[in-house]
């Protein structure tokens, strides 16, 4: 049925467009004039004699949900730089693990958007997970098209086709597919991934109504090693010639890693429409407009672990041949809002609406104890919220939440800031505060690995539950943040955040990944500086970032001994800075961009990957413990994995010449004269040293 919905919903949109291509009438909005075909059976020659000049480049537009607009942007700066990776966006805060399309350990947590659901797990594959703010929606003169290509590791190839047009200066349509495929050096590392999406934003004639809807589909697909194997640590750390080439360079493949038996798979799809309709449309005698709206999202995700034997890092399972481990998710939402615009009050947004649910598994798994743990939690919630906005003399006021009032669930978020500019500077303050599950791995998880299940749903628990069945709380988290932008020269953000029942997962006694809720309060503070100066030709970039946790300390006993972990684990500073040259070669015809950047964060204990929930850990003592042990027959003396704590260069030249940018880049360069002595998690190491090419092209008809 939903499938149904869908295909239903997109013929809508093509006969739309098709009904757009008759239109000969001339509209204006705002500046810029869309004229439709002239008829050529009056005259010919008007057509040579009016040839339209291109038009600028601020004219195409990109509109995010939000409805905050940019354009298109065909500059060579060194933000372009940190844009041009696997995310298509800055990383800073975040270190990958060796192959391109894999995940990446958070050096700064991630802040998920406002959300009252649990949100679907396997929360490492979801960095290049495209969700609805995600997604953009175009206006553009004339037809758009972008290219982005970059080179990966060994074998494949980055890619990134997008195309947008404006039948109509009312319906915009563009369509892209993003898709990467990397060997990687190491044993059973490839990677394969895609995103693919449509789009389409129209707006009536008489501009009372308007539509921006959505589909996406997506699969990103990892194989699994488990990282080096205790011997395999070994062989990295000692890098004797047997691990490198003809040429002198590490030869990672020949490197032992745990298995190489296992693939993981996160498949996504979504329907996303937001239409709204002005009841009252301002006009020159009037200051006031009133629409009503509805937005529906319809999301299927679903992630898969695939293995063709059991491995004994898991601990038992209960079958000894193929394992398979399936977990699906449908979400649908519907929400209703009325919207009040007035030049005196602001603007004001009041919106109910309800989503079911229904996450889980197809199996029931019974314990010899007695114990089960369920299958699948659905249900039904139905929320209510609002938003303002007010812009009064220079000041710039906001607020916005949600709270479920009815469900399986209870959650609500209030955000609220005020800004102000002056001239060359701008200040912002903000409030906010949620409360929202867990995501679903904690809640429920099932696998064929026998430790792997648990159940800590409160709605489906016993009163007189066993101990392997707990009731996880609600993290709860309180923030205050400022934001100083002092203009051609620096922005300073300040944010100070205290969360409770802070959920994670860590190792066990038995060296298996469960999750766990701390119940202290954790205080968060945060202090990030940007600054930007250029001097002629010369530039400088410099980000810091000071990060200090307190009261995340737990504690776990085994034997009689009690031994304390850190539940919240990051550096404590993290820092990129750039110096570059760039200016104008050839009587500018070409624009060369051309520096060095240091990248650098504090040591401290990583946290670790578990490719079975595709989720990060926090290393407990006794995983410490063992990657402090595994390396002692290192002839180097060595006996830790160092996490931080070791600078990083990239050497790159880029340069434009038209629309295009060109971009080489030697990643890491630092790694090739002192290999082998860091990690990026506990058992995967950072990326080497490599050479790697790309450019982004832009055609304008």
């Amino acid at each position: 049925m939903k499938k149904n919905i869908v295909f239903i919903i997109i013929l809508l949109i093509g006969s739309i467009a098709v009904a757009q291509e008759g239109n000969e009438e001339e509209i204006n909005e705002g500046t810029k004039t869309f004229q439709t075909r002239p008829d050529i059976t009056k005259s010919k020659k008007p057509l040579l004699k009016n040839k339209k000049q291109k038009p600028p480049i601020t004219d195409y537009k990109i509109v995010d949900i939000s409805n905050d607009t940019t354009y298109v942007d065909t500059t060579l700066t060194i933000q372009r730089d940190y844009n041009f990776n696997y995310l298509r966006r800055d990383d800073f805060g975040l270190q990958p693990i060796n192959n391109v399309g894999q995940s990446y350990n958070s050096l700064v947590k991630v802040e998920e958007p406002d959300h009252l659901l649990p949100l679907f797990g396997a929360r490492a594959r979801h960095f290049n997970f495209m969700e609805v703010e995600d997604i953009q929606y175009y206006h553009v003169p004339t037809p758009l098209t972008e290219l982005y290509f970059k080179t990966t590791f060994e074998q494949g190839q980055q890619l990134d086709a997008f195309f947008t047009v404006n039948t109509s200066p009312r319906l915009n349509l563009s369509i892209a597919y993003k898709g990467n495929r990397s060997l990687g050096k190491y044993q059973h590392a490839l990677t394969s991934t895609g995103n693919f999406r449509v789009t389409a934003n129209y707006t009536t004639k008489n501009n009372r109504y308007h539509i921006k809807t959505h589909f996406v589909s997506q699969d990103l697909l990892n194989q699994e090693n488990g990282g080096l194997s205790a011997t395999g640590i070994n062989q990295y750390l000692s890098n004797t010639e047997e691990f490198r080439n003809a040429d002198e360079f590490a030869d990672r493949g020949s490197i032992e890693v745990n298995f190489e038996n296992a693939e993981s798979i996160l498949l996504g799809k979504r329907f996303y429409l937001n239409h709204r309709y002005a009841i009252i449309k301002k006009t020159d005698s009037s200051n006031t407009n009133v629409a009503v709206g509805h937005i529906l999202d319809l999301t299927d995700k679903s992630f898969q672990f695939d293995q063709t034997a059991p491995s004994d890092l898991f601990g038992e399972s209960y079958e000894s041949g193929a394992l398979m481990d399936k977990v699906a998710l449908e979400d649908f939402s519907n929400q209703l809002f009325v919207k009040l615009d007035n030049d005196w009050l602001g603007s004001l947004s009041v919106n109910a609406g309800m989503s079911n649910y229904n996450y889980g598994y197809n199996t029931l798994v019974n314990f010899q104890n007695g114990v089960s743990v369920a299958n699948r939690l659905k249900g039904d919630i139905f929320a209510i919220g609002g938003s303002y906005q007010k812009n009064y003399k220079g000041f710039e006021l906001a607020a916005n939440g949600r709270s479920i009032i009815s469900g399986g669930f209870d959650g609500h978020y209030v955000n609220a800031s005020a800004a102000y500019q002056l001239r060359d500077y701008g200040l912002r303050l903000g409030i906010s505060t949620n409360s929202v599950a867990p995501n679903y791995n904690f809640l429920l998880y099932q696998s064929d690995y026998v430790q792997y299940n648990w159940q800590n749903y409160n709605n489906n628990i016993p009163d007189n539950n066993p101990a392997s069945l707990v009731n996880f709380k609600n993290v709860e988290t309180q923030k205050i943040q400022a934001n100083l932008n002092i203009k051609k020269w620096a922005n300073i953000e300040a944010s100070y955040s205290s969360i409770d029942n802070y959920t994670y997962f860590t190792k066990n006694r038995d060296s298996i990944t469960v999750p766990e809720q701390f119940g202290g309060n954790i205080n968060l503070l945060k202090l990030k500086f940007t600054n930007r100066l250029s001097f002629g030709w010369l530039g400088f970039d410099n980000t810091i970032l000071y990060q200090n946790v307190d009261g995340a300390v737990n504690s776990i006993s085994n034997e009689n001994v009690t031994r304390t972990y850190e539940v919240y684990n990051v550096p404590t500073f993290v820092t990129r800075n750039s110096v570059y040259y760039q200016d104008h070669w050839f009587k500018r015809a070409l624009f060369l961009q051309t520096g060095v950047t240091f990248k650098y964060y504090s040591e401290y204990n990583a946290d670790g990957y578990d490719p079975v929930l595709s989720e990060f850990y926090v290393q407990s003592p006794e995983e410490i413990d063992y990657f402090d042990d595994v390396d002692k027959t290192d002839e180097a003396g060595d006996t830790t994995q160092t996490f931080g704590g070791f600078p990083q260069f990239d050497i790159f030249f880029n340069a434009k010449i038209r629309q295009t940018r060109i971009y080489f880049k030697v990643e890491n360069f630092g790694e090739a004269f002192n290999q082998n002595n860091e990690f990026s998690a506990p058992g995967y190491a950072p990326r080497d040293a490599v050479i790697r090419f790309g450019l982004v092209w832009n055609f304008f008809l």
